[in-house]
């Protein structure tokens, strides 16, 4: 006798209706929303005066709105790698990131570690001191440090009893403008070193204690490694934005003088299409500018990377 065995229920699943394409868009809507103001600014101030500049150096102009801009194709350019005051241009920025390496690497980080043993209200009062001058409007101490250097009764030539004309002579115009800028920056620089500091655990330097290691090992394996990410970072600012930093007091001082030597990229730039009205050189020479120091953050954004993945 054979038992006739049922055949399986099959159950097919109930289908959840999706909904429809628009109603998925406005879901996701609201944190672009949020965001389309910031966007909006970002391409209106940064993206497309770059695109306009950009443009512009492939122009003739005299920045007069009657006068109609002129294309001359790649001539701006030309004219940039055949004039010499390009080239020595180039030269003073680098002496201006080399000046000013000392003042936002070195003195910071010695002030920092230094910084460290201070305790109580006098590590606040401390570090004001350190972080005043960057307070200190760039044009008002232009004015304060050309009374210090005068040449015949300036407070500088008085205690170093000289008679040297420090921001008209070709020799030290140059490096006076690089120590009032140090001087101006050394204050930030040292914000930033302490904060690399503090988020440096301290188990690290504790376990290095215990294991016998001096302050001094300790500072050369353990602290300084741990603070290379910082380290880079303002190594990148300062190739960034040497030449901008000393832009106010060349501008206010010396106006790229005495016979160019304080004339860096960014004064130069700004000289020929403001002073000399040629605003396709200038915008040329800014997207150079721009290509050039882009290139150089770009290896310092990697390798500080690198840095941050080793040190993790």
């Amino acid at each position: 006798m054979f038992v006739e065995i049922p055949a399986p229920v099959v159950v097919t699943p109930l289908r959840v209706a999706r909904p429809a394409l628009a109603r998925r868009l406005l879901r996701g809507l609201p944190p672009y929303l949020y965001l389309l103001p910031a966007l909006a600014l970002l391409v209106i101030w940064t993206y497309r005066p770059l695109v306009q500049t950009a443009q512009l150096s492939f122009y003739s102009w005299n920045l007069l709105p009657t006068q109609p801009a002129i294309p001359v194709g790649l001539e701006n350019y030309v004219r940039l790698f055949q004039l010499p005051a390009v080239g020595q241009a180039v030269l003073r920025t680098l002496e201006v990131i080399g000046g000013l390496i000392p003042f936002t690497l070195l003195v910071p980080v010695l002030v920092g570690l230094l910084g460290q043993r201070v305790r109580g209200r006098a590590r606040a009062v401390y570090q004001a001191l350190v972080f005043a001058p960057l307070l200190v409007a760039p044009v008002a101490s232009a004015t304060v440090w050309e009374w210090l250097l005068e040449p015949s009764g300036g407070a500088v030539n008085r205690v170093l009893g000289t008679n040297v004309n420090w921001l008209h002579d070709t020799t030290w115009a140059q490096p006076a403008i690089i120590l009032i800028t140090g001087w101006h920056l050394i204050g930030f620089a040292v914000l930033v070193v302490s904060a690399g500091l503090s988020n440096i655990n301290s188990e690290y330097t504790e376990a290095a204690m215990i294991d016998g290691a001096s302050r001094g090992q300790i500072t050369r394996w353990i602290t300084l490694p741990l603070l290379s990410p910082t380290l880079v970072f303002l190594a990148l600012m300062t190739v960034l934005l040497s030449a901008q930093w000393t832009f106010p007091l060349i501008d206010t001082i010396t106006q790229g003088g005495p016979s160019g030597a304080t004339t860096n990229v960014y004064y130069l730039l700004w000289d020929y299409s403001f002073h000399s009205f040629d605003a396709g050189l200038g915008t040329a020479a800014g997207m150079l500018l721009f290509v050039v120091f882009g290139i150089i953050a770009a290896g310092l954004v990697l390798l500080s990377e690198k840095l941050s993945v080793h040190d993790d």
